[in-house]
């Protein structure tokens, strides 16, 4: 079969690798039908050493069951499912607590002798865990958005769920990247009454408007705590969800935030050290978030998805064949595409 894979920064391929099959009982084989590359995957892309090999790329797809092992049930052959970011039982201790990132028996996409999601099909260990399936057609409409399900728009729930954002809260969004943008949609769905969203290019600050933000402050650095406190009173706001990762944007985001606030870290992060001094430990601030555990969310956020209430798969704004994947990293890179959809 084909599939993606990374060599190195900037070298991407499309090449043929082993078809998968399965090797334990608790596995499914799965041919992929919509795939994406994650905001994420740009951080190796950018800089990733040279690897012998390569690495198989991709944990966000949607597919349709072709086999599954002997223990697997609730699944069969012809099930339209969507797969979590990264793979899980759903029945150790961790994954009840809702924190199947830490499952004991999981692990990622693309790990050594794991296939990833940007490819024609996926081998998923511990199916029946991870597997959710899809009540919709494979040609359904809503196909984009209940990819989104695999991760982005699980992980802006999660950024606003960690925040504590809720009725009538008041909330900055760091970064108008996808996740960004999904974290403006999740705080709106939980009744957010104030959404500033930090950002400076207009196309997705547009739709992050349309998504529910308030307000749109394109400054950085100290310029935009000062415009975000002007907004809300000299205050600051009750929840920040960081959707970029760099030390810059959190220290803004916990100089942005209100006394007794939470800053909530979606951003994959590029730093070692959080900014956090005297002023934060003075004024009470919490600082919470990390990866987003998407398996707790989807049975949740699939209802308003399946009922047109929210569309996250607006965020997608190219689609390409699984052989133009390269051109769809370069193009999310260059910043031409916020979000590319993959269909092999």
């Amino acid at each position: 079969m084909r599939a993606t894979v990374m060599y190195g920064a900037g070298d991407v391929r499309v090449e043929d690798v082993p078809d998968p099959v399965v090797k334990e009982p608790t596995d499914a084989i799965v041919r992929v039908t919509r795939a994406c590359i994650c905001g994420s995957d740009l951080w190796p892309y950018q800089s990733m050493p040279h690897k012998d090999g390569g690495r198989r790329m991709g944990h966000e797809f949607i597919g349709i069951v072709e086999d599954v092992g002997a223990d697997v049930s609730g699944l069969r052959r012809g099930d339209l499912v969507v797969a979590p970011f990264v793979w899980a039982d759903n029945t150790c201790d961790f994954c009840q607590e809702g924190l199947q990132t830490s499952c004991r028996h999981g692990g990622g996409w693309g790990a050594p002798g794991v296939d990833a999601g940007q490819g024609e099909a996926v081998r998923v260990p511990q199916a029946q865990g991870t597997l959710v399936k899809l009540p919709v057609a494979e040609d359904s409409a809503l196909m984009a958005s209940l990819l989104t399900l695999s991760d982005v728009f699980c992980t802006g729930h999660h950024g606003v769920v960690t925040a504590g954002v809720g009725p009538g809260s008041s909330v900055t969004v760091i970064g108008d990247g996808a996740v960004g943008l999904c974290a403006v949609l999740a705080a709106k769905r939980l009744g957010a009454e104030q959404i500033i969203l930090n950002g400076r290019h207009t196309v997705r600050t547009d739709l992050g408007r349309e998504f529910g933000a308030t307000d749109v402050v394109a400054e950085r650095g100290d310029e935009a705590v000062e415009k975000i406190r002007e907004l809300t009173g000299g205050d600051g706001t009750h929840a920040v969800i960081e959707c970029v990762g760099t030390e810059p944007s959190v220290a803004t985001a916990l100089d942005a935030v209100r006394a007794g606030g939470r800053v909530s870290r979606l951003g994959v992060s590029q730093y070692t050290e959080v900014p956090m001094g005297f002023g934060t430990f003075f004024r009470n601030v919490t600082l919470t978030g990390g990866v987003a555990p998407a398996r707790a969310y989807i049975e949740e956020l699939m209802p308003d998805v399946l009922d047109g209430i929210i569309e996250p798969g607006r965020v997608f704004d190219r689609t390409i064949g699984l052989d133009d994947t390269p051109d769809g990293y370069r193009a999310m890179a260059d910043r031409e595409a916020l979000k590319v959809l993959i269909e092999p």
